[in-house]
């Protein structure tokens, strides 16, 4: 079982005691703040780079998947080669002839986690600065429309909060800290 599922629910339910928090203590103010909000993630769909990074990520991804096949195709050949040889052969050709397809076996097993991995991160670095590029749009309406809080519906957190709430100084002078 994943944990992502939890975690999205824990921030979820964090971000909402916020909101609720900055009502009461706006309403104690008698001043609302200015809430927008928008879903990030259908907003970086509908963006043209999105969709060439898409393409690029598929290719890499396939090339990948291609690279797999050709490494299963050579240890199905010589496990057969293994089947219908093995009775001719030493025992000592037989364990060497063994190692021979577990090590093959292993090393498609870690290609195929590498890339996992590559196929991940090859993701980042194409879409990174599709979704910086969004959140600075995002970030620029909330100046322009003197927005305090804008929420990410897609996920729920925040994509911009006024600089005047953070308390992250504050409560680094509190404890002391650099």
């Amino acid at each position: 079982m994943s944990i992502a599922p939890v975690r999205n629910f824990f921030k979820a339910i964090g971000s909402i005691c916020i909101l609720a928090t900055f009502f009461l203590s706006h309403s104690v103010n008698a001043q609302t703040p200015k809430l927008g909000h928008i879903n990030l993630g259908e907003l970086v769909s509908l963006m043209p780079e999105t969709k060439k990074a898409e393409d690029s990520l598929k290719k890499f991804a396939e090339g990948m998947e291609t690279q797999v096949q050709a490494m299963l195709s050579e240890l199905k050949i010589k496990y057969a080669d293994f089947q219908s040889k093995s009775k001719e052969w030493t025992e000592s050709l037989r364990e060497y002839k063994t190692k021979e397809i577990q090590d093959l076996q292993s090393n498609i097993d870690n290609f195929q986690q590498r890339a996992q991995q590559d196929i991940a991160k090859r993701k980042d670095d194409l879409l990174g600065p599709v979704i910086k590029k969004a959140e600075e749009v995002i970030k620029a309406i909330a100046k322009e429309g003197n927005y305090d809080y804008i929420f990410d519906t897609s996920n729920g957190s925040f994509l911009h909060v006024r600089e005047a709430d953070n308390l992250m100084e504050q409560a680094k002078k509190k404890l002391k800290l650099p």
